[in-house]
C-alpha cells in the first residue's frame, strides 16, 4: 500500500473509526498495554499513528505527549478528544516511517495499533528506534503472525485488507531482526488467542545512534 492510498483509505475510515476500535474490548488491552510501564512522570513520549486520539483518555497526565498521523480527518478527531479530556498533547501530521524528530529525542514510544498498518513496518520500528533515547521504552500493541507460523486463512485476507486498513500477515519477529539496540522486555499474548500481543521493547544504554 503506497502513502497516498493510506491517507484516503483511513480519512475514508475516520468516521466509523471509534465504532470499530472504540469497543471495550479494545479500550481494555490499550489500557494493559500502557500499564506495562511505570513512572511517566515528565517523560517526553511519542505516539505515531495516534488516529482518533483512542489511547488518549488513558494517558498519565504527569508526562508530555507528542502525536503523529498521516490522515488529517483522524487527527481532527483527535484533538476534539484531547480537549474533552484536558490531556495536553501536541498532535502533528507526520508520517510514522519518516518521523520529523531528531535522534535520540523521545524517553518513550508508543506503537498501539500501526505497524500492521503501514506499507513497510520494518522502516516505522526503525524510525521509534532513532529518536528513542537510549535506555528508553518501545509499546507495541499490534496483531502479528508468529515465525513459521502459516495461518493461511490470515494471510489470504491479507490480499484484501491491507488495501483497505491493515496487513494480517506480520511477523515481528522479522521486523525486529533490523533494529540493533532493541532488546525484547515483554512479549505476552493481548487478544484473539494472542494474534494480538503486548510488547515491550527497550533501547539498549549502552549502543547510541550517533
Amino acid at each position: 500500500m503506497k502513502i497516498n492510498t493510506l491517507r484516503s483509505a483511513y480519512t475514508l475510515w475516520a468516521p466509523f473509526y471509534d465504532t470499530l476500535l472504540g469497543t471495550s474490548a479494545i479500550r481494555a488491552v490499550r489500557g494493559r498495554s500502557l500499564a506495562l510501564l511505570s513512572d511517566w512522570s515528565g517523560k517526553s513520549v511519542l505516539i505515531p499513528g495516534i488516529g482518533t486520539g483512542l489511547d488518549i483518555p488513558m494517558l498519565p497526565k504527569d508526562a508530555h505527549y507528542t502525536g503523529i498521523d498521516l490522515t488529517p480527518a483522524m487527527l481532527s478527531r483527535a484533538r476534539l478528544r484531547a480537549k474533552k479530556c484536558n490531556v495536553p498533547i501536541e498532535l502533528v501530521t507526520g508520517n510514522a516511517m519518516q518521523l520529523d524528530f531528531s535522534d535520540e529525542t523521545f524517553d518513550r514510544v508508543i506503537l498501539h495499533l500501526i505497524l500492521a498498518v503501514v506499507p513497510d513496518p520494518t522502516q516505522a520500528l526503525l524510525e521509534a528506534e532513532r529518536v528513542l533515547k537510549p535506555g528508553g521504552d518501545i509499546l507495541v500493541l499490534d496483531k502479528f503472525l508468529r515465525p513459521g507460523q502459516k495461518a493461511p486463512l490470515r494471510r489470504a485476507l491479507n490480499t484484501l485488507t491491507r488495501n483497505l486498513a491493515t496487513r494480517t500477515d506480520v511477523v515481528f519477529e522479522e521486523i525486529l531482526t533490523s533494529c540493533e539496540t532493541l532488546k525484547v522486555r515483554c512479549d505476552q499474548p493481548a487478544l484473539l488467542r494472542g494474534w494480538l500481543r503486548h510488547i515491550v521493547l527497550q533501547k539498549d544504554n549502552a549502543i547510541s545512534s550517533d
